[in-house]
């Protein structure tokens, strides 16, 4: 015997059904979140995508699920119904609810453009596609302030993050970092935040390179208030980028949220200095979570500043301490970091008989050749031809029949 029939899953009102016989209109909504289509006119989807980013928190992964069934048209209708999309409680909704009425996506549009800035979504020419790595939690779209192409800075990025409250050795690293990695063609991404991020993001723009600077806010909100001035200069020389839409502030979990844009924007994310519960060991995670280069610029051991990024280097992240070592793990195959040696001493260029003549000469006393011979294990002939050498080159003199060393305050400086 068969049992009753199966009812239909009832939906929210606005929102497409869902289940069999549903295949047209889940196929509409599919090529609904396909992208915005890339023109001066705001499209209704793009419309979407803005009122949303208005409405829901980045990284919101039950809304994430929402664009890709219903599409961003279908949920911000739903949005306006009392039945809740699933996921959310009913309390949560009501939130969303209040947040969707409120927004007004043409005005917020205005206000950037007013900027400079524009509003870029999944499919325009300038998205970066990388970002899909995040899935569910992908940006809905992202606000930008800045001239050049975020797609294209992207293809050749890295992240350097780091603690707000930085010590001077680690302002400077992140400095030489972010000039050394821009003059070599590479774009520095940060969190404009006081610190390494600023530090990162200043070395940048010493040198006149690309630099995007990652908000917890909106585009037109400078904050840190202390980095105003530093901000404009990354929308001016490179670009600024937000999730939020115009006017928003940050929170803390904004700021932690953030991270993830960050992580996923770049081929690869340095944590110059960190302590434990960094913000910026958020990013790493996300960057290890999504298959990038994961690195660390290691620390005094009795700094709390490096205790975080030495955890991370224990965890399986690469020690890196210069840009040429970044690249190498980031890089195309064959930028290889140059291999690290010592100085090359004049001593080192000396014959291996006239160094043994050299060392087996006693700090203090001159000697014959019959002894030194003796002590270095050479004949007297070849000890005696040494000395001359060593004589020309300003290491020995001659006191009557013995030899003696040469005192170093006598010496040329090459000589030493």
């Amino acid at each position: 015997m068969s049992g009753p029939e199966p009812q239909p899953t009832p939906t929210p009102t606005g929102a497409p059904p869902a289940g069999p016989g549903s295949e047209a209109t889940e196929g509409t909504s599919a090529r609904a979140d396909d992208g915005c289509s890339f023109g001066g006119t705001a499209t209704a989807e793009r419309l979407a995508r803005v009122a949303l980013s208005r409405t829901l928190e980045p990284g919101d992964e039950a809304a994430g699920g929402w664009l890709t069934r219903y599409g961003p048209e279908e949920t911000v209708r739903a949005l306006a119904a009392d039945t809740p999309l699933p996921g959310v409680s009913p309390q949560r909704w009501t939130g969303l609810r209040l947040r969707a009425a409120a927004a007004r996506p043409e005005a917020d549009l205005a206000t950037v453009a007013a900027l400079g800035g524009r509003f870029v979504c999944p499919g325009d020419r300038d998205w970066p596609v990388q970002l899909d790595d995040l899935q569910a939690a992908r940006p809905v779209g992202l606000w930008l302030r800045g001239a050049g192409s975020l797609r294209l800075a992207a293809l050749r990025s890295v992240a350097v993050v780091g603690a707000r409250a930085c010590t001077d050795y680690g302002s400077h690293v992140a400095s030489v970092l972010g000039a050394d990695l821009a003059e070599r063609g590479w774009t520095v991404v940060s969190g404009a935040a006081y610190g390494v991020d600023g530090a990162a993001h200043r070395g940048a723009l010493a040198v006149t390179g690309a630099t995007v600077g990652v908000l917890a806010c909106g585009v037109d909100v400078a904050y840190p208030p202390g980095n105003g001035r530093l901000i404009d200069r990354i929308a001016s020389q490179g670009l600024l980028l937000a999730e939020l839409a115009p006017g928003e502030h940050p929170t803390r979990p904004r700021f932690v949220l953030r991270n993830r844009v960050i992580a996923a924007l770049t081929r690869g994310t340095v944590v110059v200095e960190a302590q434990l519960r960094s913000g910026s060991l958020v990013t790493a995670r996300w960057a290890e979570k999504l298959g990038r280069q994961t690195m660390g610029v290691p620390g005094a051991v009795t700094s709390s500043c490096s205790s975080g990024v030495h955890r991370l280097l224990r965890g399986g992240a690469h020690v890196v301490t210069s840009a040429a070592e970044v690249i190498e793990l980031i890089g195309a195959i064959g930028e290889l970091a140059p291999e690290p040696t010592g100085p090359v001493l004049p001593r080192d260029l000396l014959h291996p008989a006239a160094a043994r003549v050299l060392e087996a000469l006693p700090a203090r006393e001159a000697v014959t050749i019959a002894w030194l011979a003796r002590a270095s294990g050479t004949s007297p002939e070849q000890t005696s031809a040494r000395l001359g050498e060593l004589r020309s080159l300003g290491y020995v003199h001659r006191t009557g029949g013995r030899w003696q060393l040469t005192p170093a305050r006598r010496r040329h400086p090459n000589r030493r």
